[in-house]
Protein backbone atom coordinates (compact mmCIF):
# COMPACT_ATOMS: atom_id res chain seq x y z
CA UNK A 1 0.00 0.00 0.00
CA UNK A 2 0.97 3.62 -0.43
CA UNK A 3 0.27 5.29 2.90
CA UNK A 4 0.46 9.04 3.51
CA UNK A 5 1.00 10.08 7.14
CA UNK A 6 0.59 13.52 8.70
CA UNK A 7 2.39 13.66 12.04
CA UNK A 8 4.96 11.06 10.99
CA UNK A 9 7.68 12.71 13.08
CA UNK A 10 5.72 12.36 16.34
CA UNK A 11 5.91 9.63 18.95
CA UNK A 12 3.30 7.35 17.38
CA UNK A 13 3.80 8.50 13.80
CA UNK A 14 7.52 7.79 13.64
CA UNK A 15 7.10 4.31 15.13
CA UNK A 16 4.15 3.58 12.84
CA UNK A 17 6.05 4.71 9.74
CA UNK A 18 8.96 2.44 10.66
CA UNK A 19 6.64 -0.53 11.18
CA UNK A 20 4.81 0.00 7.91
CA UNK A 21 8.02 0.38 5.91
CA UNK A 22 9.41 -2.80 7.46
CA UNK A 23 6.31 -4.60 6.15
CA UNK A 24 7.01 -3.33 2.64
CA UNK A 25 4.49 -0.51 2.44
CA UNK A 26 5.39 2.76 0.75
CA UNK A 27 5.19 5.50 3.39
CA UNK A 28 4.93 9.15 2.40
CA UNK A 29 5.13 11.92 4.98
CA UNK A 30 2.76 14.88 4.82
CA UNK A 31 5.01 17.69 6.05
CA UNK A 32 5.05 21.43 6.56
CA UNK A 33 7.65 23.45 4.66
CA UNK A 34 11.15 23.25 6.14
CA UNK A 35 10.65 19.94 7.99
CA UNK A 36 13.45 17.44 7.48
CA UNK A 37 12.33 14.03 6.29
CA UNK A 38 14.09 10.77 7.10
CA UNK A 39 12.85 7.27 7.57
CA UNK A 40 14.11 4.33 9.58
CA UNK A 41 17.89 4.28 9.59
CA UNK A 42 18.07 7.86 8.36
CA UNK A 43 17.00 7.05 4.78
CA UNK A 44 15.05 9.74 2.89
CA UNK A 45 11.28 9.54 2.76
CA UNK A 46 9.01 10.94 0.09
CA UNK A 47 7.12 14.07 1.13
CA UNK A 48 3.78 15.69 0.45
CA UNK A 49 3.94 19.42 1.28
CA UNK A 50 1.07 20.99 3.20
CA UNK A 51 0.37 24.01 5.36
CA UNK A 52 -2.83 23.74 7.42
CA UNK A 53 -2.52 27.38 8.53
CA UNK A 54 -3.05 28.51 4.93
CA UNK A 55 -5.23 25.61 3.80
CA UNK A 56 -2.74 24.39 1.19
CA UNK A 57 -1.72 20.84 0.30
CA UNK A 58 -0.08 19.32 -2.77
CA UNK A 59 -2.97 17.38 -4.27
CA UNK A 60 -0.83 16.03 -7.10
CA UNK A 61 1.59 14.47 -4.61
CA UNK A 62 -1.28 13.10 -2.49
CA UNK A 63 -2.90 11.45 -5.51
CA UNK A 64 -2.47 7.69 -5.49
CA UNK A 65 -2.44 7.21 -1.71
CA UNK A 66 -4.28 4.07 -0.67
CA UNK A 67 -4.63 5.32 2.91
CA UNK A 68 -4.24 8.67 4.63
CA UNK A 69 -3.32 8.78 8.32
CA UNK A 70 -3.56 11.92 10.45
CA UNK A 71 -1.66 11.87 13.76
CA UNK A 72 -0.82 15.57 13.98
CA UNK A 73 -1.73 18.23 16.53
CA UNK A 74 0.07 20.65 18.85
CA UNK A 75 1.15 19.17 22.19
CA UNK A 76 -1.64 19.33 24.76
CA UNK A 77 0.68 19.66 27.78
CA UNK A 78 3.50 21.73 26.30
CA UNK A 79 2.26 25.12 27.56
CA UNK A 80 -0.20 26.55 30.06
CA UNK A 81 -3.65 26.96 28.56
CA UNK A 82 -4.31 30.58 27.74
CA UNK A 83 -7.19 31.46 25.43
CA UNK A 84 -4.68 31.80 22.59
CA UNK A 85 -3.06 28.44 23.36
CA UNK A 86 -6.42 26.68 23.47
CA UNK A 87 -7.25 28.05 20.04
CA UNK A 88 -3.94 26.72 18.71
CA UNK A 89 -4.73 23.29 20.15
CA UNK A 90 -8.15 23.31 18.54
CA UNK A 91 -7.05 24.57 15.14
CA UNK A 92 -4.08 22.21 14.90
CA UNK A 93 -6.50 19.28 15.10
CA UNK A 94 -9.78 20.46 13.61
CA UNK A 95 -8.56 22.60 10.71
CA UNK A 96 -5.80 20.20 9.67
CA UNK A 97 -8.31 17.33 9.57
CA UNK A 98 -10.70 19.48 7.53
CA UNK A 99 -7.92 20.20 5.04
CA UNK A 100 -7.09 16.51 4.60
CA UNK A 101 -10.74 15.50 4.19
CA UNK A 102 -11.34 18.25 1.64
CA UNK A 103 -8.20 17.19 -0.22
CA UNK A 104 -9.31 13.55 -0.34
CA UNK A 105 -12.69 14.64 -1.71
CA UNK A 106 -10.87 16.35 -4.59
CA UNK A 107 -8.73 13.35 -5.56
CA UNK A 108 -9.46 11.48 -8.79
CA UNK A 109 -9.13 8.19 -6.87
CA UNK A 110 -10.10 8.52 -3.24
CA UNK A 111 -8.04 6.63 -0.61
CA UNK A 112 -9.56 3.42 0.63
CA UNK A 113 -9.00 4.40 4.26
CA UNK A 114 -8.68 7.48 6.43
CA UNK A 115 -7.30 6.89 9.93
CA UNK A 116 -7.42 9.92 12.22
CA UNK A 117 -6.13 10.33 15.75
CA UNK A 118 -8.44 11.43 18.52
CA UNK A 119 -8.18 10.95 22.28
CA UNK A 120 -10.08 9.59 25.26
CA UNK A 121 -10.40 13.24 26.27
CA UNK A 122 -13.55 12.90 24.14
CA UNK A 123 -15.30 11.38 27.17
CA UNK A 124 -14.51 14.09 29.70
CA UNK A 125 -14.37 13.54 33.46
CA UNK A 126 -16.60 10.51 34.16
CA UNK A 127 -15.65 9.21 37.60
CA UNK A 128 -16.05 5.43 37.93
CA UNK A 129 -18.22 5.02 34.80
CA UNK A 130 -16.94 2.36 32.39
CA UNK A 131 -16.59 3.97 28.97
CA UNK A 132 -16.77 2.14 25.64
CA UNK A 133 -16.82 3.40 22.07
CA UNK A 134 -20.60 3.93 22.33
CA UNK A 135 -20.37 6.23 25.38
CA UNK A 136 -21.23 9.88 24.88
CA UNK A 137 -18.79 12.78 24.98
CA UNK A 138 -18.04 15.09 27.88
CA UNK A 139 -18.60 18.82 28.23
CA UNK A 140 -15.14 20.27 28.93
CA UNK A 141 -12.66 21.93 26.56
CA UNK A 142 -10.89 18.75 25.45
CA UNK A 143 -14.20 16.98 24.88
CA UNK A 144 -15.29 19.81 22.64
CA UNK A 145 -12.05 19.71 20.67
CA UNK A 146 -12.36 15.94 20.23
CA UNK A 147 -15.97 16.24 19.05
CA UNK A 148 -15.00 18.81 16.43
CA UNK A 149 -11.93 16.80 15.46
CA UNK A 150 -13.90 13.62 14.97
CA UNK A 151 -16.70 15.53 13.27
CA UNK A 152 -14.31 16.59 10.52
CA UNK A 153 -13.07 13.01 10.15
CA UNK A 154 -16.64 11.76 9.83
CA UNK A 155 -17.05 13.82 6.65
CA UNK A 156 -14.63 11.39 4.99
CA UNK A 157 -16.83 8.51 6.12
CA UNK A 158 -19.88 10.27 4.69
CA UNK A 159 -18.14 10.52 1.32
CA UNK A 160 -17.56 6.76 1.21
CA UNK A 161 -14.02 6.40 2.60
CA UNK A 162 -13.58 3.85 5.37
CA UNK A 163 -12.77 5.99 8.40
CA UNK A 164 -11.31 5.09 11.79
CA UNK A 165 -11.07 7.49 14.76
CA UNK A 166 -8.33 6.36 17.16
CA UNK A 167 -9.12 7.47 20.71
CA UNK A 168 -5.70 7.16 22.32
CA UNK A 169 -5.21 6.88 26.06
CA UNK A 170 -1.98 7.75 27.90
CA UNK A 171 0.76 6.24 25.74
CA UNK A 172 3.65 4.73 27.69
CA UNK A 173 6.99 5.04 25.91
CA UNK A 174 10.58 5.55 26.96
CA UNK A 175 11.15 7.69 23.86
CA UNK A 176 8.86 10.51 24.90
CA UNK A 177 5.29 11.43 25.73
CA UNK A 178 3.95 11.51 29.27
CA UNK A 179 5.91 8.69 30.92
CA UNK A 180 9.37 10.31 31.19
CA UNK A 181 7.77 13.41 32.73
CA UNK A 182 5.76 11.31 35.18
CA UNK A 183 8.86 9.35 36.16
CA UNK A 184 11.08 12.39 36.77
CA UNK A 185 9.81 13.31 40.29
CA UNK A 186 10.21 9.69 41.40
CA UNK A 187 13.81 9.60 40.23
CA UNK A 188 14.46 12.47 42.63
CA UNK A 189 12.50 10.86 45.47
CA UNK A 190 9.62 13.32 45.24
CA UNK A 191 6.90 11.26 43.56
CA UNK A 192 3.39 10.51 44.73
CA UNK A 193 -0.26 10.44 43.78
CA UNK A 194 -1.99 13.38 42.12
CA UNK A 195 -4.98 14.84 43.93
CA UNK A 196 -7.03 12.14 45.65
CA UNK A 197 -5.39 9.41 43.59
CA UNK A 198 -8.84 7.89 43.01
CA UNK A 199 -9.12 9.03 39.39
CA UNK A 200 -8.89 6.36 36.70
CA UNK A 201 -6.05 6.38 34.17
CA UNK A 202 -6.41 4.56 30.86
CA UNK A 203 -3.03 3.67 29.39
CA UNK A 204 -1.43 1.73 26.55
CA UNK A 205 2.14 0.99 25.51
CA UNK A 206 3.55 2.55 22.38
CA UNK A 207 3.95 -0.88 20.76
CA UNK A 208 0.27 -1.74 21.25
CA UNK A 209 -0.86 1.72 20.11
CA UNK A 210 1.18 1.37 16.92
CA UNK A 211 -0.10 -2.13 16.25
CA UNK A 212 -3.70 -0.98 16.68
CA UNK A 213 -3.12 1.88 14.25
CA UNK A 214 -1.39 -0.43 11.76
CA UNK A 215 -4.25 -2.89 11.89
CA UNK A 216 -6.86 -0.24 11.14
CA UNK A 217 -4.90 0.91 8.08
CA UNK A 218 -4.42 -2.47 6.42
CA UNK A 219 -7.52 -4.36 7.61
CA UNK A 220 -10.79 -3.24 6.04
CA UNK A 221 -12.86 -4.69 8.88
CA UNK A 222 -12.05 -1.70 11.11
CA UNK A 223 -14.16 1.46 11.05
CA UNK A 224 -15.66 4.05 13.39
CA UNK A 225 -14.38 5.04 16.83
CA UNK A 226 -11.77 2.82 18.46
CA UNK A 227 -10.56 3.09 22.07
CA UNK A 228 -6.79 2.54 21.95
CA UNK A 229 -6.13 1.65 25.59
CA UNK A 230 -5.09 -1.43 27.55
CA UNK A 231 -7.91 -3.69 28.83
CA UNK A 232 -7.67 -2.52 32.46
CA UNK A 233 -7.48 1.09 33.56
CA UNK A 234 -5.86 1.78 36.93
CA UNK A 235 -6.40 4.44 39.56
CA UNK A 236 -3.80 7.19 39.72
CA UNK A 237 -2.66 6.02 43.16
CA UNK A 238 -2.10 2.50 41.81
CA UNK A 239 -0.22 3.87 38.81
CA UNK A 240 2.09 5.90 41.04
CA UNK A 241 2.76 2.95 43.37
CA UNK A 242 3.66 0.75 40.41
CA UNK A 243 5.92 3.46 39.03
CA UNK A 244 7.65 3.77 42.39
CA UNK A 245 8.24 0.01 42.59
CA UNK A 246 9.69 -0.14 39.09
CA UNK A 247 12.01 2.81 39.75
CA UNK A 248 12.77 1.60 43.29
CA UNK A 249 11.88 5.00 44.70
CA UNK A 250 9.39 6.12 47.35
CA UNK A 251 5.93 7.44 46.52
CA UNK A 252 5.32 9.55 49.61
CA UNK A 253 4.86 13.07 48.28
CA UNK A 254 1.31 13.56 47.01
CA UNK A 255 0.47 16.63 44.93
CA UNK A 256 -2.78 18.15 46.27
CA UNK A 257 -5.41 19.13 43.71
CA UNK A 258 -5.33 22.79 44.78
CA UNK A 259 -1.56 22.94 44.19
CA UNK A 260 -1.89 21.41 40.75
CA UNK A 261 -4.62 23.86 39.83
CA UNK A 262 -2.54 26.75 41.11
CA UNK A 263 0.43 25.66 39.03
CA UNK A 264 -1.34 24.55 35.86
CA UNK A 265 -4.76 26.14 35.85
CA UNK A 266 -7.48 24.45 33.78
CA UNK A 267 -4.97 21.98 32.39
CA UNK A 268 -4.65 20.31 35.82
CA UNK A 269 -8.28 19.18 35.85
CA UNK A 270 -8.27 18.16 32.19
CA UNK A 271 -5.05 16.15 32.21
CA UNK A 272 -4.10 15.17 35.77
CA UNK A 273 -7.24 15.06 37.88
CA UNK A 274 -9.66 13.76 35.24
CA UNK A 275 -11.07 10.26 35.71
CA UNK A 276 -11.57 8.14 32.58
CA UNK A 277 -12.14 4.41 32.96
CA UNK A 278 -12.04 3.45 29.31
CA UNK A 279 -12.47 -0.06 27.90
CA UNK A 280 -11.10 -1.07 24.47
CA UNK A 281 -14.34 -2.89 23.71
CA UNK A 282 -13.78 -3.29 19.98
CA UNK A 283 -10.17 -4.40 20.30
CA UNK A 284 -11.10 -6.95 22.95
CA UNK A 285 -14.01 -8.36 20.94
CA UNK A 286 -11.69 -8.73 17.93
CA UNK A 287 -9.11 -10.61 20.01
CA UNK A 288 -6.46 -7.94 19.62
CA UNK A 289 -3.07 -9.36 20.75
CA UNK A 290 -2.07 -6.87 23.44
CA UNK A 291 1.60 -7.19 24.32
CA UNK A 292 0.98 -5.62 27.73
CA UNK A 293 -2.27 -6.00 29.66
CA UNK A 294 -0.83 -5.39 33.15
CA UNK A 295 0.64 -2.05 34.14
CA UNK A 296 3.73 -2.98 36.14
CA UNK A 297 5.32 -5.22 33.49
CA UNK A 298 4.65 -2.47 30.95
CA UNK A 299 6.39 0.13 33.13
CA UNK A 300 9.26 -2.23 33.80
CA UNK A 301 9.76 -2.81 30.07
CA UNK A 302 9.80 0.94 29.42
CA UNK A 303 11.87 2.21 32.34
CA UNK A 304 14.31 -0.40 33.58
CA UNK A 305 17.87 0.42 32.59
CA UNK A 306 17.01 4.06 31.83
Amino acid sequence: MRIAIAGASGLVGSALAKTLRAEGHEVTRIVRPGRASTGAGGSPMEEIPWDPSTGKIDLVALEGADAVVHLGGSGIAEERWTAARKEILRKSRVESTRLLVDAMAGMRRKPRAFVCASAIGYYGNRGDEILTETSGSGTDFLSGVAREWEGEALRAEASGTRTVRLRFGVILAAEGGALPRMAMPFRFGAGGRLGSGRQWMSWITLEDAVEAARATIVDERWSGALNVVAPEAVRNEEFKRALARVLRRPAIFPAPAFALRLALGEMADALLLVSQRVKPQKLMEAGFPFRFVDLEPALRAKLRGR
